[in-house]
């Protein structure tokens, strides 16, 4: 399944650095774990169990950037279930 065009606008935006962000989506949980610029990296959603794990499907963000710092490849590959 692929991510939603208003799903990925908002995870283009910067968050925190460093950091796992938790949302809601239209009725799915969000997990979001940032790198050290504040770039969403890995993306869990689904929803959340009594502990507070996602179970549904993981994504992986490809970000390269040009050594002025241009993104010049930016996609979401989906990893598979998570539990």
């Amino acid at each position: 399944m692929p991510l939603s065009d208003d799903l990925q606008l908002k995870l283009r935006k910067p968050y925190a650095s460093s950091s796992m962000i938790s949302m809601t989506y239209k009725g799915n949980d969000l997990m979001i774990r940032t790198d050290a610029e504040g770039n969403a990296v890995v993306l869990f959603i689904g929803k959340k169990d009594a502990s507070g794990k996602i179970k549904g499907q993981r994504y992986a963000r490809t970000l390269k950037k040009n050594s002025s710092g241009e993104i010049i490849k930016d996609h979401w590959d989906l990893k598979g279930k998570t539990s």
